[in-house]
């Protein structure tokens, strides 16, 4: 997949409201770190992993509307290659595109208007691929999603934004145990995406970044700063810092 610099093709950061009621619930998201590890996640730390997840999505479907043709009133899964090609940033659950008809679009597979993989003359038919474990839990919420932002998706761009939420959370949810299992995040780095003419993101400060290589807390609970701190390792640029400010406060005021 060829890749711009994060600022290239965007229209601008769109955030999202923290104090909105989260499309992810927090039993489908404590499910997910059931999956992943015996580890007790903390209240604060579901909202903050809720919350890293909508923002990240609400990110990829800002990119596959300002890709989409005007005319078109829902998103295919032909805008969700666009966006990501156009933003590395959101080049997130990769996971995924191993099991998704989408992901193959790259090496020849098109899609007609309605999102339908059009069968290619020299192939009989393809064997369907089977889904991620855990993919599929997440559709109402991806569909709430999409209404909040004023747009609908084709079943198969809906199933590509859920199974891209469940292996991106999954993700998440191994880093952060991992960062309770090393007490501290052990292996940081910073990813800086510009354009030439763009003046560099602004650092991380050294007591964040400290912060970030220590934790307290017991080592049994996974809380609300271990997923801040498996965010900083699993995003980065300014996708990453909309998510770090809206987990934390998130984290603080939960609705619902």
């Amino acid at each position: 997949m060829t890749t711009q610099h994060a600022g290239a093709g965007r229209s601008g950061p769109q955030s999202t409201s923290v104090t909105s009621e989260s499309p992810f619930k927090p039993p489908l998201v404590k499910a997910v770190f059931r999956d992943v590890t015996p580890m007790h996640v903390s209240r604060s730390a579901t909202w903050a992993a809720a919350s890293v997840t909508r923002t990240v999505l609400t990110e990829i479907v800002q990119g596959a509307r300002a890709a989409a043709a005007a005319d078109r009133r829902k998103l295919i899964p032909g805008d969700l290659l666009s966006a990501i090609d156009r933003n590395v940033e959101l080049e997130v659950g990769t996971t995924w595109y191993d099991h998704s008809p989408t992901f193959r679009g790259l090496t020849g597979v098109v899609y007609d208007a309605e999102g339908v993989v059009v069968p290619s003359r020299g192939r009989g038919g393809s064997r369907r691929p089977s889904a991620v474990v855990g993919a599929h839990r997440f559709e109402a919420g991806v569909r709430k999603l999409l209404r909040s932002r004023g747009t609908a998706a084709v079943p198969a761009m809906v199933r590509d934004l859920d199974g891209i939420a469940s292996v991106f959370l999954t993700d998440l949810a191994r880093d952060a145990a991992m960062v309770v299992r090393e007490g501290g995040v052990k292996r940081f780095g910073s990813v800086v995406q510009a354009m030439p003419d763009e003046p560099a993101p602004a650092p991380f400060p050294k007591d964040f970044l400290g912060a970030l290589s220590a934790r307290s807390g017991d080592g049994r609970t996974i809380g609300r700063d271990d997923i801040l701190a498996a965010t900083t390792m699993r995003l980065f640029g300014g996708l990453r810092q909309r998510a770090l400010t809206e987990a934390r406060e998130a984290a603080q005021n939960p609705s619902g």
